[in-house]
């Protein structure tokens, strides 16, 4: 599964360093494929979408710190656990039921945005 962060959240930004894949960002903020990854060009993502990696997409979330799921690889092929549920202060990191993605899939995206 991707992670999401909850509506508990209190906007520390602990988590937000901790990410591999750079998928989390500040509310409000908007975010592209190619930030901290190696996506390039025309970039097709795991759920299908395709866009250029280095065009901003729309915030997902307007209020809160949130989580790029096509970006999130639960940190698989990095550590041995997500390291934004790990270090965040109130547990607001959680498995996303909207995106179950299987360890084979969170290697794919690892590898897709990591030049594999």
């Amino acid at each position: 599964m991707s992670i999401v962060i909850t509506d508990e959240c209190i906007n520390c930004g602990a988590c937000e360093p901790e990410c591999p894949n750079n998928a989390i960002y500040e509310g409000g903020m908007e975010w592209r494929f190619s930030d901290g990854t190696e996506a390039k060009g025309n970039y097709k993502a795991f759920s299908g979408m395709e866009a250029d990696a280095d065009a901003t997409q729309e915030p997902i979330s307007m209020d809160i710190y949130y989580i790029v799921p096509d970006k999130c690889t639960e940190c698989m092929g990095f550590h041995d656990e997500p390291q934004c549920a790990a270090v965040c202060p109130v547990d607001c990191c959680v498995d996303d039921p909207d995106h179950p993605n299987s360890e084979e899939e969170n290697l794919w995206k690892k590898a897709s945005l990591h030049g594999e």
